[in-house]
């Protein structure tokens, strides 16, 4: 029987990576030469991925593809189902994304109905540590109404709250789960509010305090991770979760449904009494420098200037809207939404604009700075793992659904939800993520901004400084923004890309503007 849990995969991911891409540094040259019979870090992650799908949880599931070409692709029933067959390996959505949340030191949400393996991959996580299974049990936070702050974090000394005459002097006894290298909160959606405060203080700050006490919640070595578990996203449970500790989750994954076709393999688990945490292979279990080294290798995967171009080209549709306020830089929809406005009514009254080409009608607000940080790393981070030496456009088009739910919200009146088979986006949000950045992706083609982007042409033109940079110069590179503004105002509609280039040429010809007045100064 341990022969079963214990047989580890040779992941037939094609490497082209070591264990980073950082230059060597003169250190290099005196440190001792790496056991050859070690395992690389991301061949290691990915062994760890296929002994949990294959041999820990039952996930038949391969959501997260990724083909050469286009995959081949099968029409199914009478309603336009299809299902496609990708042409390179691919992965399930709720292993890989919180064992990439593992390796980053990221914040998970597994959301689904009870019973499908929220709370098992998570304790999964725990082991992989180097933890127990017991001690990542014991350790696991279960989300109740009654929850308090002091059930969460610990309690104050009895002794103390008697004789102390401070607050200072007052000991707290801790929690030790407050130190652990991965934290598991169970169902966060049923905890009180004021208890969810202080979670985001940890979650966010990284410290805890009571009593006019602090404590650090990282752990001394390696790096700190977060598992969230919920029924669903949608605002449901006891207590709806603060938008401030919602919007603190890196990546949402669905928890998958059981296949039918797998229960002979579930009798056997029956039968024997076995929990996978129980068996994870000593080889599988990753040390705190370990941890370290991965995060390390992950943010230094490089971003190729073609994926940049695309994330920013996608970025720039959501937050602009025509009508939202007087000041052309105040026309967003965050001032709608502070000054109590409807975002939704506000991009109806845009009469004329094309809501089926604008992606950014599609939406109710823009994107946080943390939101498109947490989607760099993650590109990063599955680059990493499939064994790739930069970011590929396939890299970032898989994570977009997972980092951006709960984040980019969708229109609930926009015409697109309302047409045939459009409908069922209304409730699919990974579905209808994939498909914006797919689109976004195509327009960007369109227009020609690979081969042709002004804009980006003058922006790189001052990141190469303004040292020796004549006056004379200066001028000339004011007369050509002006003329690209003078072309953009012809535009009869704007869209959200214009929104950000005419921010960016107002900024560049303040850069200017401020540099020439100096110059003129000094003469």
């Amino acid at each position: 029987m341990a022969d079963r849990w214990h047989r580890l995969s040779q992941s037939p991911t094609t490497s082209g990576v070591g264990d980073g891409v950082a230059p060597l540094t003169a250190a290099d040259l005196f440190r001792s030469p790496p056991d050859a019979s070690a395992v690389p870090l991301h061949e290691k992650l990915r062994q760890t991925y296929y002994w949990i799908v294959n041999r820990a949880v039952i996930s038949p599931y391969y959501d997260v593809e990724f083909s050469s070409g286009a995959p081949l692709a099968f029409t199914l029933g009478d309603a336009g189902a299809e299902l496609t067959l990708p042409s390179e390996p691919s992965f399930s959505s709720n292993v890989l994304l919180p064992l990439l949340s593992f390796a980053v030191g990221g914040r998970c949400l597994l959301i689904g109905g009870p019973g499908r393996g929220k709370t098992t991959v998570a304790v999964l996580m725990g082991v992989l540590s180097g933890s127990t299974p017991d001690d990542v049990r014991r350790g696991v936070q279960q989300g109740q109404p009654q929850l308090t702050i002091s059930d969460l974090v610990g309690i104050p000394l009895p002794r103390d709250l008697m004789n102390a005459s401070s607050l200072a002097e007052v000991g707290v006894a801790w929690r030790d789960w407050l130190s652990r290298p991965v934290k598991i909160v169970d169902e966060y959606n049923r905890i009180p509010t004021k208890t969810q405060s202080a979670l985001l203080t940890m979650v966010a700050e990284g410290y805890v305090e009571s009593h006019d006490q602090m404590r650090r919640t990282a752990p001394a070595e390696g790096v700190e991770s977060w598992f969230f578990t919920a029924n669903d996203d949608a605002g449901g449970g006891t207590f709806p979760v603060i938008q401030a500790l919602r919007d603190r989750m890196d990546v949402t994954v669905p928890a998958a449904g059981f296949n039918s076709r797998f229960l002979d393999e579930l009798i056997t688990r029956v039968e024997a009494g076995e929990k996978p945490e129980e068996h994870v292979p000593a080889e599988l279990v990753f040390g705190p420098d370990e941890q370290t080294a991965m995060r390390a290798a992950i943010r230094a995967v490089p971003v190729p200037a073609e994926v940049r171009r695309r994330l920013e080209f996608f970025l720039s549709h959501f937050e602009f809207v025509q009508g939202g306020g007087r000041r052309f830089e105040y026309r967003t929809k965050d001032t709608v939404t502070t000054a109590g406005g409807r975002v939704a009514e506000t991009i109806e009254a845009n009469s004329g604009a094309d809501l089926m080409a604008d992606l950014g009608a599609q939406t109710l607000n823009g994107l946080s700075v943390r939101a498109l940080q947490t989607l760099i790393v993650y590109a990063k981070a599955v680059a990493w793992f499939r064994g790739r030496d930069a970011v590929s456009l396939a890299d970032a088009a898989a994570m977009v659904p997972f980092v951006l739910r709960g984040k980019l919200l969708p229109n609930p009146t926009h015409p697109r939800f309302d047409v045939g088979v459009e409908r069922e986006l209304s409730t699919d949000t990974m579905s209808w993520l994939s498909d914006v950045f797919a689109e976004s992706c195509r327009q960007y083609d369109a227009l020609g901004r690979g081969a042709e982007d002004p804009v980006r042409d003058l922006l790189t033109q001052l990141d190469a400084g303004l040292d020796g940079v004549s006056a004379v110069e200066a001028s000339r590179r004011l007369t050509s923004i002006e003329a690209r503004l003078r072309a953009m105002s012809t535009t009869g509609k704007l869209y959200g890309r214009d929104f950000d280039d005419l921010t960016a040429l107002k900024y560049l010809h303040q850069r200017y503007t401020a540099y020439l007045r100096w110059v003129e100064g000094r003469a």
